[in-house]
């Protein structure tokens, strides 16, 4: 039998391996929205202490300087979905794309704090697209069977760009003589670090022309004939297969306004508020768990505990890298086990490797430095205890609530809400994430065992959350889990 004509990961799903092949294509060349995401989330680690000392910022200022980007990333999530409904899917990653690459080089190459973290607003509304567009796009493009797979592609592409960033931020960090702030080319390396986004951002904005738009939105723009080739195209089964699916998708979006206002999805008349407020909550406790602070804050944090700053950097490069191992085990077993049980495993595992952090901070002897911040220092075998802890956290947060999350989010709404209810739900991530990133700076000089114990009952409650409100979605088609 020919490959063709043959099911692909599971009965009924209608796709075939030559469809469910176009699939991951386009799938991955969506994620690359997310290297984006997680290359400007993360690049300003290795930054942030040079931007510190160059505009002589103290540890409120630092953390708002890192942080407000994040509300930029809550506005443009906010707006995303209405765009996405009005002008496509695929012209929203575009506009992420150029976004990126303003951000990237205007954030380089600042007159002042003040310009600097504009332009990191700027990249900011880029990443709140790419993070509400990518997962939405790749869910409606995928086969039941293997969506949750695609899905965490976008993951892993966020994990990859944190990664490449650290090791480039390690790189231009060493060239430049183990010094931030030592010049390659006559420009400071810092400024290479967030400079250099802008290259994988015209990437992205080059992927995005030759891959399809989503079937779902040709439909509820009436362009029929397109939708049923992109189905065909990414589902296969035979003409018998597209029509039933194509019929099935357009009576779900019977319903469909032109518009769907945040209004309307909290109204009773809608009927969908209880599953937006899940799809908020799962957003939020996604970061209130504290997972940032390690790609933020790691190579500072790790340094105050002892480590030099050339082996800080390094520990963020394998705390990178723990992210990207976790999330392969993620792609590996999530169509296999399920959304729930990955979440409900990770939580358990993130609230004990945070409670094992915080004790050991507890011992932590602060004192101040010249510059009148405080400085905690493990001393024995906490540090290496902690150091350990925290990428357990990791790997924990990596085969679960980072990816799964995503994928939840993009596949539990209905079709006809689905852009609007992801950009409420991905705009509460990104403000949860401002919260957790404008705060630890000061949190931390305060007490960083608390600290890091308010993350480990985040983690807690995030179990009891997905216990009692989530809802198993593998296996089924978007139409049936919405």
């Amino acid at each position: 039998m020919a490959t063709s004509d043959t099911s692909f990961g599971g009965s009924g799903s209608g796709a075939t391996h030559t469809s469910a092949g176009n699939a991951v294509l386009i799938a991955a060349a969506a994620a690359l929205g997310g290297f984006l995401f997680g290359y400007d989330t993360a690049v300003i680690n290795g930054a942030v202490g040079a931007i510190r000392d160059k505009y002589d910022i103290g540890a409120g200022g630092t953390g708002l300087t890192v942080s407000l980007t994040l509300l930029g990333a809550a506005l443009g999530a906010w707006i995303a979905g209405d765009l996405a409904d009005r002008l496509g899917r695929i012209r929203v990653m575009q506009l992420a794309a150029l976004l990126f690459m303003l951000g990237s080089i205007g954030s380089a190459f600042p007159f002042s704090i003040y310009d600097l973290t504009f332009w990191r607003i700027v990249g900011g509304v880029g990443v709140g697209f790419a993070a509400v567009i990518a997962p939405a796009y790749i869910a409606e493009i995928s086969p039941a069977a293997i969506r949750g797979r695609l899905g965490s592609m976008y993951q892993l592409a966020i994990v990859l760009g944190i990664a490449i960033s650290q090791l480039v931020n390690y790189a231009l960090h060493e060239a430049a003589g183990g010094d931030a702030r030592g010049t390659l080319a006559g420009i400071e390396a810092w400024q290479w670090m967030l400079a250099l986004e802008a290259i994988p951002a015209l990437l992205y904005l080059l992927m995005t022309f030759p891959i399809p738009e989503s079937p779902r939105f040709l439909i509820l723009k009436g362009r029929d004939g397109e939708a049923r080739r992109i189905l065909a195209d990414v589902e296969g089964g035979g003409e018998e297969h597209v029509t039933s699916r194509f019929a099935e998708i357009r009576e779900s979006l019977r319903e469909r306004t032109a518009k769907i206002s945040v209004r309307q999805l909290f109204s009773k008349d809608m009927g969908v508020a209880p599953l937006v407020w899940v799809g908020i909550a799962l957003a939020a406790l996604q970061q209130f768990v504290g997972i940032n602070v390690i790609f933020y804050y790691s190579a500072t944090l790790w340094e105050a505990v002892g480590f030099g700053e050339d082996r800080s950097l390094l520990i963020s490069v394998v705390s990178a890298l723990v992210n990207i191992v976790g999330t392969f085990v993620a792609i590996a077993v999530i169509d296999r086990i399920g959304r729930k049980p990955l979440l409900l495993i990770g939580s358990v595992g993130m609230a004990v490797s945070l409670g094992i952090t915080a004790i050991c901070f507890s011992s932590a002897v602060v004192t101040t430095d010249a510059d009148g911040d405080s400085v905690a220092t493990l001393s024995g075998a906490n540090g290496t205890i902690a150091l350990i802890a925290a990428n357990a956290f990791v790997f924990f947060f990596a085969f679960s609530w980072g990816p799964v999350v995503w994928v939840l989010i993009s596949e539990m709404f209905p079709n006809r809400i689905r852009a609007a209810a992801v950009g409420v739900a991905t705009a509460a991530n990104w403000v949860a994430n401002f919260l957790v990133s404008a705060t630890f700076p000061s949190l931390a000089d305060w007490n960083l065992s608390l600290t890091y114990g308010g993350y480990a009952v985040m983690a807690a409650l995030s179990f009891f959350v997905v216990w009692k409100f989530v809802v198993e979605t593998r296996g089924r088609t978007l139409e049936e889990a919405g």
